[in-house]
């Protein structure tokens, strides 16, 4: 049987990892998939490298759009990145009647929900394993593997970059900015690593699951999305010493009001494998009514582990290459036809609804009935208190000194509760500083 031809759009880091796992490995994909998978045109603005990378036999070309209008490829796989003119590229290749696999979710967590519907009125597929979690399969195990469940909720640390900054924070005790220059220096950071430590990335990953999840269109811009820039070491010390540590976290959850989707740094309990995470590594965990809690742990990037998750989709569609495109797995997990209801009846909550337990630290005057008032506002508000710590003075002034930091836990509350008590809390002559809020996660069952 004729092999399947693939034309590649980028090969850079991911782009050469996959030509070479796909060599070094070819039969044995072969195998799996049942026909060959051959790279047989590479686009890159850089010829000569690309021609370095793939040696004889692989046709380079300096414009993506020859690979599209070749009648001979069967799959385009898109490894530019970017919303623009990979977006292009995209439509232009599922027009020309080509399946598609990225590895780019921010093209799809912003302008997924019009890709899958050209893909779907195609009859074309559009892979992207390798776009979440780079060599863990948590795309195939949400679509596939847990198909038969209800998921409840779904929490992750899904950005390499920021829990290598949070592991070496705790290992340490250094702040933010220390740790990110040495990140850079070590290759795990970018030169401008915004996208990473604003959240935006942990964002893009978390609403693509979402959607997968459970059954609403893919919507970036209703994510609520908070970095890890503000964390101070104190705070990281702090969490230990209570039993927690911190993670910068997506969280997406059904709700009986609707569906939660957040980044932010939380309080995880230590005993939790999510919390044990460390270094640059990615895990995801997932709870369904059926089968319970269950966790995915691996490699998030790299050239290799995410050109793992790239031939995976190659190999799907390879076996499917030829099947009806009604009997496919949807994009999204469920069949379009069946997705108006559940969309209209699952919104995107604002943050200021969402429901979650909270740290709380304050720099306070040392002086008699600070305490008191600080509890009596949170009392007023309905916010119950689970434990309060007290640094001694010289923990953070030395002797003699007038302020103390103060550390609340609390139980359940509604954020826009907790945004009018914080400030009447900060409003308060005996609040010295800004007032540190940082969501807790249990992650129970």
């Amino acid at each position: 049987m004729k092999a399947i031809q693939v034309g590649l759009l980028g090969i850079g880091t991911v782009g050469s990892g996959t030509f070479n796992v796909l060599k070094r490995n070819q039969e044995e994909i072969k195998r799996r998939a049942g026909r060959g998978i051959e790279i047989t045109m590479v686009a890159d603005l850089d010829t000569a490298r690309a021609q370095s990378i793939v040696g004889p036999g692989v046709q380079v070309v300096n414009d993506a759009r020859a690979i599209i209008a070749n009648p001979d490829i069967d799959i385009v796989v898109e490894l530019i990145g970017g919303y623009g003119i990979a977006k292009q590229l995209v439509m232009e290749a599922i027009a020309a009647g080509k399946h598609v696999v990225t590895a780019n979710k921010a093209l799809l967590a912003v302008h997924g929900t019009e890709i899958f519907a050209a893909a779907s009125a195609k009859g074309v597929m559009v892979a992207f394993e390798a776009a979440v979690a780079g060599g863990i399969p948590i795309i195939k195990a949400l679509r596939e593997g847990l198909t038969a469940n209800r998921i409840q909720w779904i929490a992750g640390i899904i950005n390499g970059t920021t829990n290598f900054i949070l592991s070496e924070m705790r290992d340490k005790g250094l702040d933010f900015d220390v740790v990110l220059k040495e990140a850079q220096r070590l290759g795990y950071a970018e030169a401008d690593p915004t996208f990473d430590i604003e959240g935006v990335d942990a964002a893009h990953k978390v609403t693509i699951m979402s959607a997968i999840a459970f059954g609403i269109p893919v919507q970036f811009d209703k994510a609520y999305v908070e970095g890890i820039t503000k964390l101070g070491a104190q705070d990281i010390r702090y969490a230990e010493q209570l039993g927690y540590r911190i993670k910068l976290l997506g969280v997406t959850k059904r709700t009986t009001k609707g569906i939660e989707l957040r980044v932010h740094p939380s309080l995880v309990p230590a005993k939790r494998l999510l919390a044990n995470v460390e270094g640059a590594m990615n895990a995801v965990v997932v709870n369904g009514d059926a089968v319970g809690t269950t966790l995915y742990y691996g490699k998030g990037a790299g050239a290799e582990p995410t050109a793992s998750a790239v031939i995976a989709d190659l190999v799907d569609i390879t076996r499917l290459h030829t099947a009806d495109p009604q009997n496919r797995v949807p994009h999204l997990a469920f069949q379009p036809n069946t997705l108006d209801q559940a969309m209209s009846n699952l919104p995107v909550l604002p943050m200021s609804e969402v429901v979650t337990s909270y740290y709380l630290r304050l720099r306070v005057a040392d002086e008699a009935g600070v305490l008191a008032k600080v509890t009596g506002i949170l009392a007023e508000a309905g916010i119950s208190i689970d434990a309060v710590l007290q640094r001694e003075a010289d923990e953070v002034g030395g002797e003699g000194a007038t302020s103390t930091d103060l550390i609340i836990l609390t139980h359940d509350a509604r954020e826009g509760t907790m945004n009018d008590a914080l400030a009447k809390l900060q409003a308060l002559p005996t609040v010295l500083a800004p007032i540190v809020r940082i969501r807790k996660e249990e992650l129970a069952g």
